[in-house]
Formats: structure tokens, C-alpha cells, sequence
């Protein structure tokens, strides 16, 4: 039976934070990612286009969408969206891990 220190140690690995460290507009809403744990992607932000809701809106126009950043790990834009880190990690198409 493990002991209550190797428990620990299991759920620190499970907890780990993922943060986005840099993201380049590509064009036609692809967005390339970079992530702390060396993973890179590419991220279609057309497929997040397929949803409806006040705050994908203004995204739809490609000169707005272009205008993302990187706060606290996360993707966001200027009106307020952000996007987890940790799903885009899950979800982006793998161009490379470390």
C-alpha cells in the first residue's frame, strides 16, 4: 500500500498547471500555441466559430479576432473571452511535444 507521501506526490502530478506561453496569429482564424510543457499546437478558432453567444460575436470579424493575447496563461481578446488553457492543451492539433 503506497504511503500517504507517494498519494501526495500522484495528485501533485494529476494537478499539474498548463499555461499558454506565446500564441501566433496565423491566418484564417489558426492560431498557433506554444505551452509550458513544451507542447506546441495549432488551434482552429473556426470550430469555435460554430458556437453562438455574445462574446464569439465580435470574433467573427478576422480583424478582431487577430487582436488575441496571453493573460495569466490563458487565451483571451479584448472583450472579455478567454479560453483555458488547459482545454486548448486537450484539444489543439499537435505540431510538436518536448
Amino acid at each position: 500500500m503506497p504511503s500517504d507521501l507517494n498519494r501526495w506526490s500522484v495528485f501533485k502530478e494529476q494537478t499539474r498547471m498548463i499555461k499558454l506561453i506565446e500564441a501566433r496569429y496565423q491566418g484564417e482564424f489558426q492560431v498557433a500555441l506554444s505551452f509550458s510543457d513544451g507542447k506546441e499546437g495549432n488551434f482552429d478558432g473556426r470550430a469555435l466559430l460554430q458556437r453562438s453567444g455574445p462574446l464569439l460575436e465580435p470574433l467573427r470579424d478576422e480583424s478582431y479576432f487577430k487582436r488575441l493575447f496571453i493573460n495569466a496563461g490563458a487565451l483571451c481578446w479584448p472583450n472579455g473571452l478567454e479560453l483555458s488553457p488547459a482545454r486548448l492543451h486537450e484539444t489543439c492539433r499537435t505540431l510538436t511535444t518536448a
